[in-house]
């Protein structure tokens, strides 16, 4: 095992088990109304947490809101038992430098996952390929379902203005194209719950006498 990651799992370590010793002191010095505020706190982080998740999350928005909120309970738990064990065995002083220090790895943390984030999300961005509209015929319809999901992702990942607009333009004609070629395919996918990740070719007839082309 390389070096590093000894030192990094003996870090890790050593540092579950000063945090568990901290809890345990600081659950025994809180007694009874101390615990259950501890658990009030917890709750209320919970729901938090849960409808931050809810209202954030593309896929499954349950699923995404019950492992908030379990996460955001542990951790509120955690983080007040071991600032309470702290303050009986170091004091207010210690107790405050170790919160400042947790919040300033937090920040750090999530700066450096955004940083990443963007840089791995810049090549993903493809921009449109036309100005007009004309490039919608040309394409078959299970093209225009993927066409669909691409410009999907892009969006999500796109903060510039311009691209944005862009890309909700080209949405917009693959749309109106699909729904040229199949009206009742395209309204069975709007029925259905037409989301941003769901691939409206697999409603919609690929058969060339829809739409405008029977005219």
């Amino acid at each position: 095992m390389p070096l590093p990651v000894l030192l990094t799992r003996a870090a890790l370590g050593m540092s579950v088990l000063v945090g568990g010793a901290l809890a345990a002191v600081g659950g025994v010095s809180l007694g009874l109304p101390g615990l259950v505020a501890v658990a009030l706190a917890a709750g209320v982080a919970a729901c938090l947490g849960a409808g931050i998740a809810r209202d954030a999350a593309v896929r499954d928005p349950r699923q995404a809101a019950v492992d908030a909120a379990w996460r955001s309970a542990v951790v509120t738990v955690a983080v007040l038992l071991v600032l309470s064990g702290c303050a009986v065995l170091a004091g207010g002083a210690m107790t405050v430098f170790v919160a400042a220090t947790g919040v300033l790895v937090l920040l750090v943390r999530w700066g450096v996952r955004r940083v990443r984030e963007d840089r791995r999300a810049a090549p993903a961005l493809v921009l449109p390929l036309a100005a007009d509209d004309g490039w919608v015929r040309a394409l078959s319809v299970p093209a225009l379902g993927r066409e669909w999901v691409r410009t999907s992702a892009a969006l999500a990942e796109t903060r510039e203005p311009v691209a944005r607009q862009e890309l909700v333009r080209r949405r917009q004609e693959a749309l109106d194209e699909l729904e040229r070629r199949d009206p009742a395919g395209f309204a069975r996918w709007l029925t259905a719950g037409a989301t941003v990740d769901s691939d409206p070719a697999e409603y919609v007839s690929g058969d060339p006498a829809a739409g405008y082309d029977a005219a």
